[in-house]
Order: C-alpha cells, then structure tokens, then sequence
C-alpha cells in the first residue's frame, strides 16, 4: 500500500476513532455501574433513594436548550470554516479542490446555521 491510500484511510480511521471512543468508554461506565448495582442487589442490599434517582437522571437526556442549540451551530460553522480554509489553501497548490471542498464545507455549515437558527426559536432556557 502507497502513501496516496494511507492517508485516506487514516483519516476516516481518525473520524471514527473520535465518534467511537466516546461511545465505547459511556457504554462501558454504564456496564460498570450496572454491575456495581447488580452485585448489590445480589447480596440483598437496598439501594438508596439518591443512587436510583441519580442512575435515571444519567439516562435522560437533557432537553435543548437555546443555549445549547447555538453552542452546537457555532461548532458546526466553525468546522465548515476549517474545510473551507482547508480547501482555500490546498486549492493555492491545486486549483481543482477548491470547489469540492467548498461544497463539502456546505454541509456542516448549514448545519450550523439550523442550529442557530433553532436557537432563536428554542424558548427553553438553561438553568
């Protein structure tokens, strides 16, 4: 294998690393909790009250806020800029990027537009 399909390849490994990594180490504290829980119970101890309300909190996912919604939008136009001057630079060499790259920018910074747009929509606020 060349260096043209190495790095290709790293990169989408990269990508996926950091979506799976995260994914991994939450499913395993989970896993852990669950048998801190179960071992417990197995020796015929109580939970208390706190532990249990503190394992459903954990579960639930805390609903947007528009806080969280701009967060997420300046994030993603934020992405969108780092592939545009991605792009803008390596189209300084090779002229032909520059557009694909332009286009790839696109997705995530409408994304990011949504978001904040939601935001200003979202009548949730933190606490």
């Amino acid at each position: 294998m060349g260096v043209e399909i190495l790095v290709p390849l790293g990169l989408f490994a990269m990508i996926a690393l950091i979506v799976v990594i995260p994914v991994w180490l939450r499913s395993r504290e989970r896993h852990d909790m669950q048998e801190t829980v179960r071992h417990a119970l197995d020796k015929g101890q109580e939970l208390p009250a706190d532990l249990v309300e503190a394992i459903t909190r954990s579960s639930q996912k805390p609903p947007a806020t528009a806080q969280t919604d701009l967060r997420k939008g300046v994030i993603w136009i934020a992405i969108a800029a780092g592939i545009a001057t991605f792009g803008w630079m390596v189209g300084l060499q090779e002229n032909e990027v520059v557009f694909p790259l332009l286009g790839l920018a696109a997705v995530p910074g409408f994304l990011g537009l949504a978001f904040i747009i939601l935001s200003f929509f979202n009548k949730t606020r933190a606490d």
